[in-house]
């Protein structure tokens, strides 16, 4: 059986399979398509060479629900409220984060005022019914979205994550009169208190949903056109698949599918080389990203803000906790008004991409700096699939950078470099010593196309002792999708005094959505579910996930789960407080259907490490290159040695290691690199 995975990236799409029966991996990548992503897709298939009828599922991660946000390109949509409750989502929070920007303004709703309608009905926090919902309001609202050619209806009352009863019977009202509009219900997208943020999260289900689910569509007719008969599914933001339908009735679930596959090939990676704490770090060619792995476990985050804390929408979607910069490999470098040096976030994408790439690109870029430093092999990009204009990117440089600022297009290029590494060393920072941890503590794993050209420099910054760059690194999202798990994340609000909590009700509600979520699996074999409480001290406003067993909620152990509490508030903020009360806020449940694992095969012994060819390659000196071997990845066995300055190549990427740095093959392929200096 094949399992092939596809990651639509910024600026290339990258597939990998992997053929259970031979063991076998392969890869393709071929530049996205912005105006139809699906034709990259199809390029990735044909270029790979496997014929589509073998491959028995597809796992797809794509940026195209977070885009439609962030372009705000979605659907026409209306909103339908309790009475009283109108201005919710449009006054939002009323903290200001940024006090002193004279330039800060508040989120922009995607529902104008005007197609934000009232209707009579209220439920108590308890959830018994106050005032019955008027059926004729619901009414006169679709006559209102219909006249204003509203797409899509987006339904959330008070309290309805208590008792849903009247968002039902509106849905169905809704249904009924607008037939061909998307609609989203807050009770079945997020049955959590916090009015503003469980509205926010249902209007951009709303907003987003008729593209994602005609994207869906879409792809799968496309793929049923080149003879694909098997299994499609989506990534989601917590790290696991889900089917297209699930996709499709909650696209604010994959917001962040793109990224997250390479974060849970990394925490595999990292267990499988005996590194339980990694921090991930991946540099496409759009952004830069990281996250932190502790215990062998990516770092989850109940929510987040899409455009930012300050003025971005909120979404409280389980989500992978991630961090990304503008520094991928085809931002573009560019001098403000005050004549200081930049470097993105702008990106020249895949159209028209770098300068080096001769598709149109005249704007300076990260891999055009690479290319001028002797960092990458213009012959050699791509195993040689695509010609890179050395010549080109160095007039560019030239033109754009070196001569306003009476530079040398090395020393210009040289800085372009550097500021990248800074901006992205602010990233890892961000994962990690912003959240408590020391990254001397962890290991770095490098990935993305750009990825192990910069590692190297940003672990030196922060002192991190040890870089892994593991198999595939160029493809190493697609990578990690291939060992996703299938995953349904719930929540569900039950507030109550630990000290007082009724574990029967809170078992009943665990089951409630464990049946949910298993009704759903396709890997029902050795499905697993994972609880989480949401728990603080009374008189706090925000809570810390502790994991609990089913057996302490059976045999209610209100003195382990208060011992796991005050033991994780400890790690997180350096104390705790044994004598004050903790209270519940929501019960979280995770129902996971695993996935066989899949096994690297083992590299046979190195013999004599030899270089392939001897290169000048600038190395942090912008004027003095320095001549260095150029080692064939494919050629290194288990067990080979050698130590920097050294580059390594192989098909999408190359390793830079700077002098010093010592670089070991581990017996299933990936370089092990202990960083000169950095303790």
């Amino acid at each position: 059986m094949i399992v092939a995975a596809i990651d639509i990236g910024g600026t290339f799409t990258d597939l990998m399979a992997f053929d259970e029966r031979s063991g076998r991996f392969v890869q393709a990548k071929s530049l996205t398509t912005p105006a139809q992503l699906v034709q990259g897709i199809i390029d990735c298939v044909r270029k790979s060479g496997l014929e589509s009828s073998d491959i028995a599922e597809l796992i797809h991660g794509s940026t195209i629900a977070i885009n439609t946000l962030i372009e705000r390109k979605g659907a026409a949509t209306g909103l339908i409220v309790t009475r009283g409750t109108r201005d919710v989502y449009g006054i939002g929070r009323g903290n200001r984060p940024e006090s002193y920007n004279l330039f800060f303004h508040r989120h922009r709703p995607l529902v104008p005022r005007h197609l934000t309608c009232e209707v009579r009905e209220r439920a108590r926090a308890s959830g018994e019914i106050h005032e019955p919902m008027q059926a004729a309001d619901v009414q006169a609202a679709c006559e209102k979205f219909a006249a204003e050619g509203v797409q899509a209806v987006a339904i959330c009352f008070l309290h309805s994550y208590v008792n849903p009863r009247h968002e039902r019977e509106a849905g169905e009202i809704v249904r009924k009169l607008m037939p061909g509009a998307y609609l989203s219900l807050s009770h079945q997208i997020l049955r959590e208190y916090r009015e503003f943020e469980r509205m926010s999260t249902t209007v951009v289900n709303a907003y987003i949903g008729p593209k994602v689910g005609g994207y869906v569509r879409g792809l799968k007719a496309s793929l049923a056109d080149i003879g694909f008969e098997g299994e499609l599914t989506m990534m989601r933001s917590s790290g696991g698949v889900m089917t297209p339908e699930v996709a499709t009735e909650r696209p604010v679930a994959m917001m962040e599918s793109g990224p997250v596959g390479g974060i849970i090939a990394s925490a595999r990676i990292g267990s499988a080389l005996a590194f339980r704490n990694v921090i991930s770090f991946d540099m496409g060619g759009t952004t830069a990203k990281a996250s932190l792995i502790r215990d062998g476990a990516p770092t989850m985050a109940s929510g987040y803000y899409v455009g930012g804390y300050a003025s971005g929408h909120p979404v409280m979607e389980p989500v992978i906790d991630v961090v990304e910069v503008g520094a991928g490999g085809g931002s573009i470098a560019w001098i403000d008004e005050v004549g200081a040096l930049k470097v993105g976030p702008r990106s020249a994408g895949a159209d028209p991409g770098p300068i080096c790439y001769r598709s149109g690109g005249t704007e300076p870029t990260i891999t055009d700096a690479n290319l001028a430093l002797g960092r990458l092999d213009p012959g050699d990009f791509l195993g040689g699939e695509m010609e890179l204009d050395a010549a080109s990117a160095a007039r560019g440089i030239r033109e754009k950078i070196a001569a306003p600022l009476r530079m040398s297009v090395t020393a210009a290029a040289q800085a372009i470099i550097d500021i990248a590494s800074a901006k992205m060393s602010l990233a890892v920072r961000e994962v990690s010593v912003a959240k408590g941890y020391d990254p001397r503590d962890f290991v770095l794993v490098a990935s993305g196309g750009a990825g192990p050209l910069h590692t190297l420099a940003i672990a030196r910054e922060l002192h991190i002792p040890t870089v892994i760059v593991p198999l595939f690194p160029a493809h190493f999202s697609a990578l990690g999708m291939l060992a996703a798990d299938e995953r349904h994340d719930f929540i569900r609000t039950c507030y109550a005094d630990l000290a007082a909590a009724d574990f029967r009700q809170i078992l009943s509600i665990c089951q409630e959505m464990a049946d949910e979520g298993n009704a759903g699996l396709r890997h029902k074999r050795d499905a697993e579910q994972r609880i989480h409480l949401d728990l603080r001290y009374v008189g706090q406003e925000f809570t810390l996930s502790v994991p609990v067993t089913r057996e302490q909620l059976q045999g209610a152990d209100r003195p382990g789960i208060r011992a796991a509490f005050d033991r994780l508030y400890e790690q997180r903020y350096a104390h705790h407080s044994p004598a004050e009360p903790v209270e519940l806020v929501n019960v979280r449940v995770a129902v996971i259907g695993k996935r066989a694992e899949m096994q690297f095969p083992l590299l046979p012994a190195a013999g004599r490490v030899t270089a392939a060819h001897m290169a000048e390659v600038y190395l942090g000196d912008p004027e003095r290159p320095v001549s260095c071997p150029v080692y064939r990845r494919e050629n290194l066995g288990a067990g080979a040695r050698f130590a920097g300055p050294a580059l390594v190549r192989e098909h999408g990427t190359t390793t830079v290691l700077f002098e010093g740095d010592g670089c070991s093959v581990a017996p299933s392929g990936e370089l092990i690199i202990a960083v000169r200096g950095a303790r």
